[in-house]
């Protein structure tokens, strides 16, 4: 006979056991994969931007629907009230897709200002929402040098702070101005082919949780935070 652990601490009534059967997409997924792209800068020849949209195409190629937000003219975050025509676009995006990518230039070792204002003005929550949970994300940076790993790492952390699902692989391009031609196309080369390499793990990863997130993200902790409320409100009312 199995021995049943001592576990005093546990709501046994708000515990989840895990199955596969609960792993099953909620609702019909007709629509395409849907993916925003953010980049880091806002210079007129921008490799960080002609990045992104090397990998809009790829991910198109797959079959994602794609939009990449302009960062022009989005103002600092807490400057502005949330009403912001360009606050109001990015945030109805986050919440509008599935999985994102997010690219950065390396700046003094770390990411652009102009990349963590975006990522500053998507809330944790909206209201009863969370516009940024449970999406895919995919992370790349391009360097003006050799080869670093600040700005994806840098990333991740922002990632997982915003309870995102950030892939395994990344993109990280050393001295990009070798590596795009005049018109703004990234050149054939192994550097290249990693970004394949990433929007293609990205799209598959979209495609393993997309239906399955609010299961994926519902907590014990939190539930059990609900549930003590509950009893909190009904003997405030007696």
């Amino acid at each position: 006979m199995t021995k049943i652990p001592d576990l005093p601490n546990l709501h046994p009534e708000q515990l989840d056991l895990p199955s596969l059967d609960k792993l099953a997409p909620v609702g019909e997924m007709t629509h395409p994969p849907r993916i925003l792209l953010l980049y880091g800068s806002l210079r007129e020849r921008s490799f960080s931007r002609f990045l992104t949209f090397e990998a809009a195409r790829i991910l198109e190629h797959f079959g994602a629907e794609v939009k990449v937000f302009d960062p022009m003219d989005l103002p600092m975050a807490g400057s502005v009230a949330e009403t912001h025509p360009k606050v109001v676009e990015l945030r109805a995006l986050s919440l509008w897709s599935e999985g994102q990518v997010w690219c950065s230039p390396e700046r003094h070792g770390a990411i652009t200002a102009v990349m963590k204002n975006q990522i500053d003005w998507i809330p944790l929550e909206q209201g009863a929402l969370r516009p940024s949970q449970g999406r895919t994300l995919a992370v790349m940076q391009v360097c003006g040098g050799s080869q670093s790993f600040n700005v994806v790492n840098t990333m991740r952390l922002l990632g997982r702070w915003m309870r995102m699902f950030t892939i395994p692989n990344q993109s990280s391009v050393p001295m990009a101005y070798k590596e795009f031609d005049d018109a703004g196309r990234m050149r054939p080369s192994s550097y290249y082919d990693r970004v394949v390499d990433v929007m293609e793990e990205l799209y598959k990863f979209t495609l393993l949780t997309r239906g399955r997130t609010d299961y994926l993200t519902d907590r014990y902790s939190e539930r059990s935070e609900r549930a003590q409320r509950k009893i909190d409100a009904q003997i405030a009312r007696l």
